[in-house]
């Protein structure tokens, strides 16, 4: 604090004092005064404080956003800056920060911003299912808790538990998605429903939600992908390819990957080598490189296959 201080009021630099500001917030999350400082530190030089948070690429540069844009009530824009602050780093409690757990704020930020925010904790791949993580984690828990409460939007509330089910939570994100559904059935609690269930190993019932999915939406290409992949994961490569051929039928012919995943499932399913061998020209286009390597597996399994051709599906894999 003190140098940070030094580097404000004696001729240092802005963007200095907000690093020390930062590690003051690391270290104990909850004081107000690093806070204080940053709001006195825009105070005393507006136009640097202004230039440094216009693009906010650091994490002290997020941290001041994300306080200065809640003393200027802009309250979602908060919440979206705090979300990236914590996802970059979430081994710290940034979300401890008197301002996250107001009543100001949550009375205030949307659901939809609150949501938007959670899914910025799962955009940089930490692992969040530990008991560390939800200690720190837990100003976000209360406050999707107040928001959702508060503003019960199903979409978002859906999308909130997503972050639930990440942190190792998956009865407090059912619970979420049977209040979202209270509030107004949509196709995506479902899809997050089925999800969790999914993790927990219960694919029956993650087939279930799915197929309470397709009953809001028959027209919904990917939830059939996504049933088709629970049947192959159960061996079931004829209802697989059945679920995924419904699915490329109702899909734009750009959507590559369920097409890649017909194909596979039929010739799995058939030992077609005519289906092999399109799936072999639609793998390299498919953008997710992970199911590609599942599905050329899958595909390259079918009876009766040559082997040559069944190696050539291996391969782009």
């Amino acid at each position: 604090m003190s140098l940070a201080k030094v580097m404000a009021h004696c001729g240092g630099s802005p963007a200095e004092a907000l690093r020390y500001l930062a590690a003051a917030v690391a270290q104990a999350p909850h004081d107000p005064e690093p806070y204080a400082q940053i709001a006195e530190l825009r105070e005393q030089h507006p136009a640097e404080i202004a230039r440094l948070v216009a693009r906010p690429d650091t994490l002290p540069t997020l941290l001041a956003d994300a306080y200065l844009l809640y003393l200027d009530g802009d309250m979602d824009r908060a919440a979206l800056a705090m979300g990236a602050l914590t996802g970059q780093s979430p081994y710290v409690a940034w979300a401890g920060a008197p301002w996250f757990g107001s009543g100001r704020f949550l009375g205030t930020v949307g659901a939809p911003a609150l949501a938007d925010a959670t899914m910025c904790l799962l955009d940089f791949g930490h692992e969040l299912d530990s008991d560390d993580m939800r200690e720190r984690l837990a100003p976000w828990f209360a406050a999707i808790d107040a928001v959702t409460a508060r503003e019960p939007l199903p979409e978002a509330m859906a999308r909130m538990a997503v972050l639930l089910r990440e942190c190792g939570l998956p009865g407090e994100s059912l619970a979420l998605c049977d209040r979202a559904d209270a509030a107004g059935r949509v196709v995506l609690t479902e899809v997050v429903r089925a999800g969790t269930h999914r993790a927990r190993g219960d694919r029956r019932a993650a087939a279930a939600a799915f197929e309470r999915a397709l009953t809001l939406d028959p027209g919904n290409w990917s939830v059939l992908l996504e049933l088709a992949n629970l049947a192959a994961e159960e061996d079931d490569f004829a209802a697989a390819a059945g679920f995924a051929g419904r699915g490329e039928a109702l899909a734009p012919p750009a959507e590559v990957t369920v097409r890649a995943a017909a194909a596979a499932y039929r010739a799995r399913s058939t030992g077609s080598v005519a289906d092999l061998d399109a799936f072999v020209e639609l793998a390299p286009l498919m953008p997710n490189p992970r199911y590609r390597t599942v599905l050329a597996a899958r595909a390259a399994g079918g009876e009766g296959l040559p082997p040559d051709r069944a190696a050539a599906a291996r391969a782009v894999g």
